[in-house]
């Protein structure tokens, strides 16, 4: 599998996300592994014939955990006084 401009420009936008929540979040230590799990996942999909066939899959499953942890965070930042 190939990823797409449009695929490609979302994970990296994720990653990048990931990246500028605050030390002081709860969910900074999750955000960090993923980033780390995202930024292999792209690397493997940069080559498709090494590319493992369930790849796509797991890609699809980190950008929905990335979404939720930067939900999360967000939601955190909003209830502080």
């Amino acid at each position: 599998m190939t990823l797409d401009a449009a695929q490609r420009s979302l994970t990296q936008r994720t990653i990048d996300r990931l990246e500028r929540l605050s030390a002081d979040s709860a969910w900074a230590h999750q955000a960090s592994g993923l980033r780390r799990a995202l930024m292999a996942c792209l690397d493997e999909l940069a080559d498709p014939a090494s590319a493992a066939p369930q790849a796509e899959e797991r890609l699809q499953n980190l950008l929905a955990r990335g979404v939720f942890i930067i939900e999360n965070a967000a939601r955190e930042m909003g209830d502080r006084p």
